[in-house]
Parts: structure tokens; sequence; C-alpha cells
């Protein structure tokens, strides 16, 4: 055996180690790619059904939502012919009863007042009838 040969088996041997070592690293990678695999099939397993619900809840909150937008709708057209109407009964009946409740206000002022003033003449004619008892007792004695 020359040095060429015992140089190749000592090659060849390393080169069997090395195999060998990496073997080893590759044999777990490749367990833990089978793992993840198993893991990804799982989800994909689990969440079909998950997808499934959430479409048919999104089609349910869809159809809710349409009714939602003609339920607007519909209570924007209320709250625009309210707004015609009140602007209608605003034009017609605003002015006479705006003449109405100024008038009410001044005949109640008006009475307040003659009340008041009537009041006060009662007073003024009572006082004025005691001033003259006073006089007419001082008179008398």
């Amino acid at each position: 055996m020359s040095a060429g040969e015992i140089a190749g088996l000592i090659a060849a041997g390393a080169v069997v180690l090395l195999v060998v070592l990496l073997a080893f690293p590759l044999l777990k990678l490749g367990r833990t790619l089978d793992e993840a695999t198993l893991t990804i099939r799982q989800v994909r397993e689990q969440s079909a059904p998950i997808l499934s619900q959430a479409t048919t809840t999104v089609t349910h909150v869809n159809s809710n939502l349409e009714r939602v937008d003609d339920i607007t709708g519909n209570a924007v057209s209320v709250s625009s012919n309210v707004a015609a109407l009140t602007s209608v009964v605003a034009a017609t009946l605003g002015s006479p009863l705006i003449k109405v409740a100024a008038f009410s206000y001044g005949v109640r002022s008006a009475t307040k007042k003659k009340r008041e003033g009537q009041a006060i003449a009662d007073a003024a004619a009572r006082d004025k009838a005691a001033r003259r008892a006073r006089r007419a007792a001082r008179r008398a004695a």
C-alpha cells in the first residue's frame, strides 16, 4: 500500500464520518418538517369550518346591513316629510298663532295691571277712611 492509497482511505473515512455526522441533523430536520406538515394539515382542517362559519356570518351581517340601510332610508324620507310638514304648518298657522299668543299676553297683562290698580285704589281708600276716622276721633275728644 502506497502513501496515496492510505491518503485515499483516510479521505474516504473522513467522508464517511462527515456523512454520518451530517445524517443526524438531517434526520432531525426531516422529523421537524414532518411535524410541521402535520401541524399545518391540522390547522387547515380546523380552519376550514371556521372560515365557512365566518362566511355565513358575513352573509347574515350583510343581509342585516341591507335591512338597516332600508330602515335608514325610510327614516330619512320620514324626517324630510316631517320637515316639509313643519314648514307648511309654520307658514299657515305660525303667524296667526303668534298673533293669538301676543293678544292673550296683552289681555293677561292688562287684567293683571287692572287688578293691581284696583288693589292699590282699595288700599288708598282704606287709608283715607282710616285717616278721616282718626281726625273725627280727635275732634270728638
